[in-house]
């Protein structure tokens, strides 16, 4: 993918000061330059400015960006981070309307497309994006966020001037830009973390554009629109149909989403999931003649530590092999030490901007930097369980009738620590319970459904719009944090758009969890596959690696310089490490329990020192 970045004006020229703006709009570039190595570029205007820094994908040798066209009068200026799936469709369609091509980049059919059509274009794609659209004549800015929200976009208004960036360290290089944190992103570190509201960004000013979602700045002024978004209906399918529609979809996104002008490769845990993904690329590969190239990760010392749980049953490597004999690719099984885990902890946070999923993600971004070794793209089967029910809070009773996000019921951990006039300060179960329940305020309604379908659909809404933005946004940072594009394709918006109606009892037939995602499936892999039990994305048992996370944690707070020794009280912690550690009661989602707890911890102090935020 790329960095994009960009700021803009009704008032004043920025070309009278040339060289200060040209500085200005080039260090918002640069502090995101690892989303794309390849190129990078940038456009000064008198009322606006863009930058782009470019992961070369698709017709490597044009595409430079800030692309400029013309086209019936209207000239635009756009930069682009994404991919457009249904690039030759929309070309062909646009090329029957007289509209020419110079170069072979989707870019310049997002470009064409929207000073052609407008924003009613945006409707029409299918893919993964977060873009700016400068048209100069009418000095307009269009921002535009992918339909799922795959690719991020974060947006400021400062005074008159609007600012946008793919991550939010691009907003905080604009002068005047502040790292400042008050209550609200406190409550959102400590209430929610790692997840976040949609549309907030946690430092103050910042927020973010909504999947769907795009907005328009001009004269001043800045309205926000939803162009898509999930509707609820009947489905009248039979189960044979949705089997076959299913998998249909899944094929065409898998097929879709290999599209590249360099090799592509994927992450295969051995799951259904991302062998699904593996099976239906290492097939296409075939057909061209390629072995398609497959990764698997693990933790030094889980040979010994490993300890099954409810969360995880089983190891992935037996089922990974597994896959790599069944589909013919060529493997490589790469290995994360307690030490690189420990370091990387702090690379997620640069990535992230935030504190995030601790371990689990700073094993992520390790990874991700060595695939990125050998490939440029990635697909991965990300989103599975959101949108077909696998996770155990689909199943689970307590879960279903708990009042709150059923992955984060358990909220004794979040408070053990913080001092008194902390917890009295920050209202942290009041602003959970609002995230809460204004979220299920806005589920899809259908009229007629039962009171347990509709709860069900709740689940999935909160499980679609907070459990998966997370997951999301921690696979674009990790693997753009290494220069690497990673693609979800089971997150297609046209599987998303049919299985949401899907019933549960077609989602789930029997009580067989994902069931109607086996049965599409049927065929494509082998059976002990097919039927593995759900584990999820593996973490470390080194007891080694906890012992370090609280010697690091209590040396952390008591010393004064450091931020976090302000927040944590010292008695609670080590009475809190004092515990024996229960790895089976997550206080986040199904990995993150005491151990990450400590992890995520480490990374606030490093988050407010790193970025030097002021708490208000």
């Amino acid at each position: 993918m790329c960095g994009i970045a960009g700021f803009c004006s009704p008032k004043g020229d920025y070309r009278t000061a040339y060289g200060k703006w040209q500085q200005i709009i080039c260090n918002m570039r640069d502090v995101q330059k690892h989303r794309g190595m390849d190129d990078r570029g940038f456009y000064l205007g008198a009322n606006c400015a863009l930058s782009h820094a470019r992961l070369a994908i698709i017709d490597p040798e044009n595409g430079h960006q800030p692309m400029m066209a013309q086209v019936n009068g209207k000239k635009g200026i756009i930069v682009y981070n994404g991919e457009l799936y249904n690039q030759r469709e929309l070309k062909q369609s646009l090329e029957m309307e007289g509209v020419r091509f110079a170069t072979n980049c989707d870019t310049e059919v997002v470009l064409l497309g929207c000073l052609v059509h407008g924003a009613d274009f945006l409707k029409r794609m299918n893919g993964i994006f977060a873009f700016g659209i400068w048209e100069e004549k009418e000095k307009k800015l269009l921002l535009v966020r992918d339909c799922v929200g795959v690719k991020p976009l974060f947006f400021a208004k400062r005074k008159e001037t609007l600012l946008f960036a793919s991550e939010i360290k691009g907003l905080l290089a604009y002068p005047g830009m502040e790292p400042e944190a008050d209550r609200e992103g406190l409550c959102e570190i400590f209430g929610l973390g790692p997840a976040r509201t949609a549309g907030k960004g946690v430092f103050r000013h910042v927020m973010e554009l909504l999947p769907g979602e795009y907005l328009e700045y001009q004269d001043g002024y800045l309205r926000r629109h939803t162009y898509w978004k999930l509707e609820s209906r009947p489905h009248e399918d039979s189960y044979e149909k949705t089997v076959e529609k299913t998998r249909e979809l899944l094929i065409s996104a898998v097929q879709d989403q290999m599209v590249s002008d360099v090799p592509v490769c994927t992450f295969l845990s051995g799951g259904i999931d991302s062998s699904l993904v593996t099976a239906i690329c290492a097939e296409k590969s075939r057909e061209k003649g390629n072995v398609l190239d497959t990764f698997s990760f693990d933790f030094a010392g889980n040979d010994e530590n490993f300890r099954a749980n409810e969360f995880q049953p089983a190891r992935d490597r037996p089922f990974a092999e597994r896959m790599v004999q069944y589909a013919h690719t060529h493997h490589r099984y790469l290995e994360c030490t307690s030490a690189d885990q420990y370091e990387y902890l702090f690379d997620a946070v640069r990535a992230r901007d935030l504190p995030c999923m601790a371990d689990v993600e700073s094993s992520m971004v390790y990874f991700c930097s060595r695939v990125a070794c050998y490939n440029k793209v990635t697909l991965t089967g990300e989103c599975a369980d959101e949108i077909f029910g696998g996770y155990p809070w689909f199943h689970n009773q307590e879960c279903f009738r708990a009042d709150t996000f059923p992955w984060s019921m358990d909220f004794t951990l979040r408070e053990s620590v913080l001092k008194d006039e902390i917890l009295r300060e920050l209202p942290l179960r009041e602003y959970v319970r609002e995230a809460y329940c204004s979220s299920i305020a806005k589920t899809p309604v259908l009229i007629g459904e039962s009171a347990a379908d509709k709860r069900r659909r709740e689940i999935t809404w909160l499980n679609l719009t907070w459990f998966m933005q997370t997951l999301l946004e921690r696979m674009d940072r990790a693997s753009m944090y290494a220069g690497l594009e990673a693609r979800v394709p089971l997150a297609d918006q046209r599987i998303l758009e049919y299985v949401w109606n899907v019933p549960w009892e077609m989602k789930c037939p029997d009580g067989r969890v994902k069931g109607l995602l086996r049965d599409a499936a049927a065929g494509l892999l082998p059976e002990e596959i097919l039927n593995r039990k759900k584990c999820p994305y593996p973490k470390t048992y080194d007891p080694v690696y906890e012992k370090l996370l609280k010697k690091k944690l209590m040396e952390t707070v008591r010393d004064p310089k450091e931020p976090l020794s302000e927040l944590i009280d010292r008695t609670k912690l080590r009475n809190l490490l004092g515990t024996p550690s229960d790895y089976g009661k997550p206080f986040y989602g199904q990995l993150m329990a005491g151990p990450q707890f400590l992890a995520y911890l480490l990374q606030v102090n490093y988050w407010l020192k790193h970025y030097k935020i002021r708490l208000l």
